[in-house]
């Protein structure tokens, strides 16, 4: 199995630079996030790593082929699966019909696809709804099958954006769990999201894109670049995140039944909010540093670059 190589990629869509000097590398067998707000190039990286927009600058190796593209794409295509935002399904055509389709583009062999693309609509719910046209399915249904459709010609790499968006919160973890046996088994999964929570749970290393490369790094690398101190107190915190305003410096603090979650610029901040916390009247059952929220790492990241143009 091949992973993804990136080597200043970038794309420009007449004066307007989407994309700028994008590096960094995908492992083979590794759950990889793209993450940025919306307009920071995501889709458009995408579509470059799949062969659907040609760089303007730079190159890739994706499951082995080069880019910019030096043939008609077939083989890329074989390799990869895409998930996008908006699942386009043929509406009049069934879900047979749609995965058939997919599968004779593909140009695989039909009888191992079909018996894939059949466990894995088993596994999403919709085994038997197979000659129903797509048209009537709802919006978690197409989700589905869209999911089916990306994994149907059994790809190395596979691209998913948002691929939980709209599916109930059991659907959703079966999606979830897809995605994690599908890294086991050797294949690379890129992860478009704008669901942190899911990022943490399925993602070891993720990149932060706003037009141009943040970072690259894994999770816990990410939330050390910073300092989260757990003041646990007797009673309900947040009575005491108030009395946090009289401290020289800032603070962000964050309550949840009795824990103050604090957000600190130096560990040598900690002992003053104990102690602001302490003056104030509150009970201090127990203190100790933890891993900032991916939540707020990346907020930073977005709002440092944000300050910087």
């Amino acid at each position: 199995m091949h992973g993804i190589r990136v080597e200043g990629l970038e794309k420009r869509f007449g004066a307007r630079l989407a994309v700028s000097g994008l590096t960094f590398e995908v492992k083979p067998g590794e759950v990889f996030g793209l993450l940025g707000p919306n307009g920071a190039g995501k889709t458009t990286t995408v579509r470059m790593l799949t062969g659907l927009l040609e760089p303007s600058a730079g190159r890739a190796s994706v499951c082995g082929v080069e880019l910019p593209l030096r043939d008609d794409g077939v083989t890329l295509r074989r390799k990869v699966g895409l998930l996008t935002e908006q699942p386009g399904l043929y509406d009049r055509l069934t879900a047979r019909e749609n995965l058939e389709f997919f599968i004779r583009l593909n140009e695989v062999d039909h009888a191992s696809a079909w018996a894939l693309a059949r466990g894995l609509l088993e596994r999403f719910g919709l085994g038997g709804r197979e000659d129903e046209p797509v048209g009537g399915f709802s919006k978690g249904m197409r989700q589905k099958l869209a999911i089916v459709r990306a994994l149907v010609h059994s790809p190395e790499v596979v691209f998913l954006d948002e691929p939980t968006s709209g599916l109930d919160p059991q659907s959703g973890r079966v999606v979830r769990d897809a995605i994690a046996e599908l890294a086991r088994e050797g294949r690379t999964m890129v992860l478009c999201s704008h669901n942190l929570p899911e990022v943490e749970r399925l993602c070891s290393r993720v990149a932060v894109v706003k037009s141009t490369l943040r970072t690259v790094a894994s999770l816990t690398e990410l939330r050390r670049e910073g300092l989260a101190l757990d003041v646990l107190v007797e009673g309900d915190a947040a009575r005491w995140a108030p009395a946090l305003e009289a401290l020289p410096f800032r603070v962000v603090a964050q309550a949840e039944g009795s824990r103050l979650r604090v957000l600190l610029d130096s560990e040598a901040q900690a002992p003053d909010v104990i102690a602001c916390v302490v003056t104030a009247g509150a009970r201090v059952t127990a203190a100790h540093r933890a891993a900032r929220p991916l939540e707020e790492a990346y907020l930073e990241l977005v709002r440092e670059e944000a300050d910087a143009s």
